[in-house]
């Protein structure tokens, strides 16, 4: 399902709630579609029709600049009520402006008492700062889930993901979705593009994931590694997405989130509605039709 979002949607989403229809296939939907309109609120901390706070648990530090934050439920019982490929908006106060970003979480939607963000803190990106240096006991704000397209088993036999940086994190979301459903078959396969080794987020856990699940691969490539490193050199290209992902096909599907220069070589950026937008790049240029592909 290839959802259709404008900026106006996006308005909606942050002032009161717009929750797009669900529309029959798969693979269709007009907007943003709720979560929970679906399945009601009940046992979810999370809602896609107001802002709640939700304090920190804990801050973790996961490589120079990425923090992994974990926020407490307001019952040990809750569960997020997220699916896949769902988000979250989060909001918060930094220099008396509000501020307010999407986030995919990586705990599982089946975890029940807290959710983690892992959150790169730019530089110049006022509330990704923000959010990395929340201390235990402070809050941030939080409203979801709003799907962007309803995952079903078996429903492609090979998806392949390129993630750049922090793009990994709905990469990391639809993965686990398959490899934890036994009954699904679906074939995974990773490009993670990164700058060094000390940019490589959840370094250790892809590595777990990848012993565990058969059907997942994970590739590395980085732009700028040291003499030591023994994987793969440069940047996404043509070659690389030819040999891993999966062949253009209507079983297949190429999903790809990361930085805009990753996103228009590869892919071509999103619209400035934030809808898909033309099929542009490499992935164009190896024969694959706007089906085949999503952009996170």
């Amino acid at each position: 399902m290839l959802l259709r979002v404008t900026r106006q949607h996006m308005r909606k989403i942050i002032s009161k709630s717009s929750l797009g229809a669900f529309l029959g296939g798969a693979f269709v939907a007009s907007q943003f579609t709720s979560v929970a309109s679906a399945e009601g609120e009940k046992h979810h901390a999370l809602s896609p029709a107001e802002w709640r706070s939700f304090r920190v648990l804990s801050n973790e530090k996961l490589t120079h600049n990425t923090h992994l934050v974990r926020f407490e439920f307001p019952s040990e019982n809750d569960t997020s009520g997220m699916k896949v490929a769902s988000f979250i908006m989060a909001k918060a106060s930094v220099n008396g402006k509000n501020v307010i970003k999407p986030y995919t979480p990586t705990s599982a939607p089946t975890q029940t008492g807290f959710l983690d963000l892992v959150v790169k803190g730019y530089p110049d990106g006022a509330l990704s700062k923000h959010i990395v240096e929340l201390q235990p006991g402070e809050a941030l704000d939080m409203k979801g889930p709003l799907l962007k397209f309803a995952y079903q088993p078996n429903s492609r036999k090979h998806i392949g993901l390129v993630a750049g940086g922090s793009g990994i994190t709905p990469m990391l979301q639809v993965a686990l979705e398959i490899l934890r459903n036994p009954d699904d078959h679906t074939q995974v396969t990773l490009i993670f593009a990164n700058n060094t080794e000390d940019d490589i987020i959840l370094r250790d856990e892809l590595a777990a994931y990848e012993s565990m699940y058969p059907g997942l691969k994970v590739i590395h490539i980085l732009s700028n590694p040291s003499e030591s490193w023994t994987g793969l050199k440069g940047f996404v290209n043509k070659e690389l997405l030819e040999k891993h992902m999966p062949a253009p096909a209507t079983d297949s599907l190429v999903c790809v989130c990361g930085p805009p220069g990753m996103m228009a070589a590869v892919s071509g950026g999103k619209a400035k509605d934030f809808s898909q937008g033309q099929l542009e790049g490499m992935l164009k240029e190896l024969n694959y039709t706007s089906d085949m592909v999503f952009k996170f």
